[in-house]
């Protein structure tokens, strides 16, 4: 048998990534497990569309494949917060159509460059037009967008290159804009702002309009509409008037009930996207880096750009080292473009992808290309999560057996109906063979087929809606016009599963915002609910990044306090503060009145850059007394950056910064405190005990060494030099400092919260193995320093150099992983989602992409996070803060309850509602339930009941039960208990009600039978409806006793239970014309509370009753795949 899973990660044709996620997690692989894993397997249907469990990046063709399959009666209520493929096939058009613009703009501009080259320079500048002053500028917009638009190099060079362009802006390369607001607001005027127009968000009154245009209600309008007029013309005004109106009614607040929820649905969407529009980025303004929003930059501004930016507009190269920019988004090719004083043009929505720049804008929002690609698509919210996909099945499968069910019971009343066993009220027999006329046959098939439709709840009720104004136009031409009651089902095939899944990830989402974490896709939500581990960094995630200079080492000495300069040496401190101010991508503000020094950059840089000021370091002078000539920008992998500076007309220094055992490794040399050069060699050990002192301190050790090249050996071509790797051994070292980062208060009570609800937590840190180890006891990710052995902890060299099969060995044990790449951390995803857990990673930098792409949830950082880490992620931690993601984890899995709660309060009503009126329908031809009073069933069990279970917020408790298997049934087998014991208990009430009404004699004596037969139909309908209502408590807390701990929390729940209950005293006292009850006195109504009531105390005797905890559907499953296993393998074998 083919398998839809695999044990690799590798993607499938269709491109999910299949791997097989197993129920919980087990910390030993044996023979019995496997062939528990062997039999879930089995239990994969290949061909079931609707076992889909990842959705994260899936193809279009299989969304479009469950749709396909799913029984769909509404689809506008059903598909509306689902991905619009239409929609999505459109937007995909449009960014081609822009693409392709682009890419003819390129190679008409290559096709030019090729022929300008064999012209004189001289003779092709005065072709171009001069700059054409706008407003306070000597350079119009037009021109600096057709000079981009064009890619046209020799407009930049007649404009005096970036630095004449920058002069013209009024700007200044280094310090940029002055940015004051009368400056800012005049070049918003002049050239825009970066923003661009969005399609304006649909009203309420949209909303409203869209509501009314499900199916099934615009049929019961137009029903409405014809009962009303043929109401009127055969009973008169005074009464004719009443099914019409009520029926409208009802459609009414059905409508007005989904606009609102559709409406704020719609604003918690809004909100979500420009939260993730608002990228937050540094600009140099008046020689200070400062950080603002994307949507405040403007023309003139210059922008440093380093690995994992957003290059937020269009603009042209001041400078650049190594920088390669990712060209993806707009040209729709994965081909990464070098950018040099050659091709200086950059496009705004651009990833850069290696190498540090400066840039200076030219174009903002509108007249920018990105921007006419953003203006001209819409943000779809729709998307596909595994819970929807699921519920759709659900409800196919229930629509499917409300359909088998009705046609039974409309074959069973036709047999009794023509068999001559049908009678009305008065006893006569309602078809005679040969005396009954065709309009009277005609009339009573319609109403068998009506009551065979609502004998079921989850059944379509087109046909009847159909029927319903023809059979009130026979009854017009009647002998004996009488008005029969015709139930209409509009509790069809129940749309408010799917639903209510999106309903309670929009309040998650809302609620998690408030927890400092951005949902970026709907799908990862509910996905955390079943993480069984979570791969974490260390800085800044489980400390706080708040990074200062300790300790320091310099000359074989300890530096104490380690800001001492007057315990330096000259040279020494010279070579230090030169490798600091060069070697690094901050920045140091010193304000003209003298204040405190203002420093910018990663923590890591900041905390050095201020040990350096604190030294007595001059930024500014420091830099202006080398040139750069190549940087290395740091790197993740060799955990180290370097900088080549040309120093006077000869000399060259190469200045390294990074982890200190690995630049300590490439060092030969050291200067002591005399500044003299000495041999490493027999000092080695003191410098390595010294970084090991500090690792188990849990400080970060940082190495900072040099070593003097000569000019000549530079090369001296742009190209050459841009290709240049620095040279990086035979160093010099010149100090090592250890930074303290301090664990972020929680963070231990996190990870016991993590360990108590079955989830593990693993460190992974580019920091020294001793340090990642440190602040793992501190942190409590390990329990004591015994347990801190190999392969509990490991290095990453040493796990990537295992075997495929040794690392899914070790995978498992694995606590802390220190000196990790990115690839190392990927490595490690791939070999626990092989092992079957459910992974979540944290991330931050540019290479940490593919690791957060590959598992099951990718969080990313919001602080410290790149926008190329935030766009892989799948929800964005806005605070860097370990104990945030916990919270995802108490969200997630507070979605997965809250459906299941609401499945358990639907399908009990359902079955009650099934059964009762199958039952009623087949016995006496009748239902006890009208129109009205299933419109009314329909909005309590659908959409108020959604809003009030899935909305409720999450338990403590959730955090000490074991990760939700992503294959695990969504029915449990306790949730089947109480479902069935309740649906027993309604039916046997209600069925007891509808056949020994006259036995029990709750009635008054005097009341004719007309009358009581209404009162009969009334005390149902409001018995079953308070039923329903005392169930919603019951619902609340599947697996304990107490329903009512934390209800009053919940006001949502509490309001939307107040409210049905006054309407429904409402609907029985005063609205009795319209619903066709009749008003009940005090006993009944008592008697109604009664038997709702009695639903909690039996809903608290159920929970005693044991059941086993492998599904009941799993179980199943398993025989039937057996016995047709067997019986494949009988008939293979030769008679």
């Amino acid at each position: 048998m083919a398998r839809s899973t695999s044990r690799g990660s590798n993607s499938s044709p269709n491109g999910l990534l299949t791997v097989t996620i197993a129920g919980g997690r087990h910390d030993h692989v044996d023979p019995a497990s496997n062939n528990e894993e062997e039999e879930d397997d089995e239990l994969v249907d290949p061909d079931d569309p609707f076992d889909v469990i990842h959705t994260k990046n899936v193809p279009l063709q299989t969304l479009k494949r469950w749709r396909q399959a799913a029984l769909v009666l509404n689809a506008s209520r059903r598909f509306r917060y689902t991905l619009d493929l239409k929609k999505e096939e459109e937007k995909e058009q449009k960014k081609s159509m822009i693409r392709a613009h682009a890419q003819v703009i390129r190679a008409a501009l290559l096709f030019r460059l090729a022929g300008e080259r064999e012209l004189v320079t001289n003779t092709a500048a005065p072709s171009l037009a001069a700059p054409t002053p706008d407003g306070d500028y000597a350079v119009g917009l037009e021109q600096l967008v057709s000079m981009f638009k064009d890619q046209n190099v020799l407009a930049l060079q007649h404009y005096g290159g970036v630095r004449g362009l920058a002069d013209i802006l009024k700007s200044n390369p280094e310090k940029g804009i002055s940015g004051s607001d009368i400056d800012l607001s005049k070049r918003k005027i002049a050239f825009g702002t970066n923003t661009y127009p969005r399609k304006k968000g649909r009203s309420f009154w949209r909303f409203l309009w869209e509501s009314w245009q499900d199916l099934t209600l615009i049929i019961l309008i137009i029903a409405a509409v014809v009962s009303l007029a043929l109401g009127i013309k055969t009973e008169g005004l005074e009464h004719g008037w009443y099914d019409g109106g009520s029926i409208t009614f009802a459609v009414f607040l059905v409508i007005i009930v989904t606009a609102v929820s559709d409406y704020r649905q719609s604003l918690q969407f809004k909100n979500l996207n420009a939260e993730k529009q608002n990228i937050q980025l540094e600009v140099t303004r008046g020689g200070r880096t400062i950080k603002l929003s994307i949507f405040d930059i403007v023309v003139g501004d210059v922008v440093p750009l380093k690995i994992g930016d957003q290059v937020p507009a269009d603009g042209v190269l001041i400078t650049g080292h190594s920088l390669a920019i990712d060209e993806s988004s707009m040209t729709g090719e994965s081909k990464i473009v070098q950018k040099d004083h050659k091709a200086p043009f950059l496009m705004s929505g651009c990833k850069v992808a290696d190498g540090v720049g400066t840039m200076l804008v030219t174009g903002v929002g509108i007249n920018t290309e990105w921007g006419l690609l953003m203006a001209s698509i819409s943000e779809d919210n729709g998307e596909e999560t595994p819970l929807q996909v699921r519920l759709n099945g659900v409800a196919t499968f229930v629509g499917i057996v409300g359909l088998t069910v009705a046609v039974s019971v409309l074959a069973v009343l036709l047999g009794r109906y023509f068999s001559g066993n049908t009678k009305d009220v008065d006893g006569q027999v309602q078809f005679v063979a040969g005396k009954t006329s065709i309009s009277d046959a005609v009339d009573g098939v319609i109403k068998l087929f009506t009551i065979a439709v609502s004998s079921n709840p989850n059944t379509c009720n087109f046909v009847v809606l159909v029927l319903f104004p023809f059979y009130r136009f026979c009854n017009c031409f009647s002998t004996k016009p009488r008005v029969v009651q015709v139930t209409i089902v509009v509790v069809a095939v129940p749309e408010g599963l799917p639903l209510a899944v999106t309903l309670t990830l929009a309040f998650s989402m809302r609620k998690m915002m408030a927890d400092k974490a951005l949902v970026r896709r709907l799908s990862a939500c509910e996905t955390m609910g079943s993480a069984t581990t979570i791969c974490s960094d260390k800085t800044g995630t489980l400390t706080l990044n708040q990074m200062t200079v300790v300790e320091a080492y310099a000359g074989r000495k300890k530096q104490d306090p380690p800001d001492d300069s007057s315990k330096l040496h000259p040279e020494v401190l010279s070579l230090i503060n030169e490798g600091i101010a060069q070697n690094t991508t901050g920045n140091v503000f010193v304000p003209k009145d003298g204040g405190e020094a203002e420093i910018s950059g990663s923590p890591t840089e900041k905390a050095i850059l201020s040990w350096a000021v604190k030294l007595g370091m001059n930024f500014d002078l420091t830099r202006s007394n080398s040139t750069v000539l190549h940087v290395f920008p740091f790197n993740s992998e060799k955990k180290r950056g370097g900088v080549a500076l040309k120093m006077g007309v000869s000399g060259v220094h190469i200045h390294w910064k990074g982890a200190a055992e690995i630049v300590l490794g490439a060092c030969t040399q050291y200067l002591d405190s005399n500044g003299q050069l000495q041999s490493i060699e027999k000092d080695k050990v003191f410098f390595t005990e010294a970084i090991e002192d500090m690792a188990v301190q849990s400080l970060r050790c940082v190495a900072i060494a040099y070593r003097p090249y000569e000019l000549d050996k530079v090369p001296s071509k742009q190209e050459d030099l841009d290709k240049w790797s620095l040279p990086e051994q035979e160093l010099i070292l010149l100090a090592i400092v250890g930074i303290k980062d301090p664990c972020r208060p929680g963070v231990k009570e996190a990870v016991r919260l993590c360990s108590q609800a079955g989830v593990k937590v693993r460190m992974v840190t580019g920091d020294n193995l001793n340090t990642a180890k440190a602040i793992a006891l501190e942190c409590g990710i390990l329990s004591s320093k015994e347990e801190a052995v190999e392969p509990n902890i490991i290095e990453g060299k040493t796990f990537r150099e295992l075997s495929e099969i040794e690392r899914e060995q070790v995978a498992k044990k694995i606590t802390v992983m220190g000196r990790s790449s990115p690839n190392d951390k990927l490595l490690l995803v791939q070999a626990l989602r092989k092992l079957g857990e459910v992974v979540a990673v944290t991330g931050d930098g540019t290479n940490d992409a593919p690791a957060l792409h590959e598992a099951d949830i990718g969080l990313s950082m919001g602080i410290q996070g790149t926008e190329v880490a935030k766009e892989s992620s799948d929800i964005i931690i806005l605070d860097d803060n370990f104990a945030s993601v916990v919270k995802v984890v108490r969200w997630g899995r507070s979605v997965y309850a809250n459906i299941q709660k609401f499945i358990q309060f639907q399908l009990t009503v359902n079955v009650a509602a099934l059964v009762i009126n199958v039952v009623a329908a087949v016995s006496a031809g009748e239902v006890p339930l009208n129109a009205v009073q299933l419109l009314w069933v329909n909005l309590i069990m659908d959409t108020l009941g959604a809003l009030a279970l899935a909305t409720e917020p999450p338990t403590d408790s959730l955090m000490r039960r074991s990760p939700v298997g992503r294959r695990e049934s969504l029915i449990t087998n306790v949730m089947w208990r109480n479902l069935v014991i309740q649906a027993v208990y309604q039916v046997t009430i209600l069925l007891i009600l509808n056949f020994g009404w006259q036995s029990i004699n709750l009635g008054d004596d005097q009341d004719s039978k007309s009358h009581s037969l209404q009162v009969k139909n009334t005390l149902i309908f409001n018995t079953f409806v308070l039923c329903q209502i005392f169930n919603e408590f019951n619902a609340r807390k599947i697996d304990q006793m107490n329903v009512f701990k934390g209800v009053t929390k919940n006001r949502l729940f509490m309001g939307i239970v107040g409210m049905t209950f006054v309407l429904q005293i409402l609907i029985i006292e005063f609205l009795g014309k319209f619903t066709s009850t009749v008003r009940l006195d005090w006993k009944l109504w008592l008697f109604s509370l009664g038997i709702g009531i009695i639903s909690w105390p039996l809903a608290v005797v159920g929970k005693l009753i044991p059941v086993p905890k492998t599904p009941w559907s799993r179980t199943l499953k398993k025989h039937i795949r057996r016995l047709k296993k067997s019986r494949t393998t009988a008939a293979a074998q030769p008679q």
